[in-house]
């Protein structure tokens, strides 16, 4: 069954804002309001790395290059995970998934691309 399906993503130019959704489902969404939940990224050639992630209190932690540009949030009534990034250069293209921590199945990601 489908759990995670994240979107948003997209070609933006350096500088620019996306905002990112997942949409938790299944049996992954009985339990969501107390996982901490999580957004990582996978560039071409590199392996996937942990960007942000926020707990059942709304606690959040970032990697040191997103930090102050990057927003995590979640809304525990429709099982949903956003990733609001502001300020975006080249290095953060990739592909972006969200997840439980620790991790289940992976869902398909959404790419990023910037670029001028």
């Amino acid at each position: 069954q489908v759990q995670l399906v994240e979107s948003g993503g997209g070609l933006v130019q350096p500088g620019g804002s996306l905002r990112l959704s997942c949409a938790v489902s299944g049996p992954l969404a009985d339990g969501f309001s107390v996982y901490t939940m999580a957004w990582h990224r996978q560039a071409p050639g590199k392996q996937r790395e942990l960007v942000a992630s926020i707990n059942l209190g709304g606690s959040t932690n970032y990697r040191d290059n997103v930090k102050g540009r990057f927003t995590i949030s979640r809304d525990d009534a429709k099982k949903m995970v956003y990733l609001q990034m502001n300020n975006l250069i080249p290095e953060d293209t990739a592909v972006y998934y969200c997840n439980r921590i620790p991790a289940v199945d992976w869902g398909q990601g959404t790419q990023v691309t910037v670029s001028s």
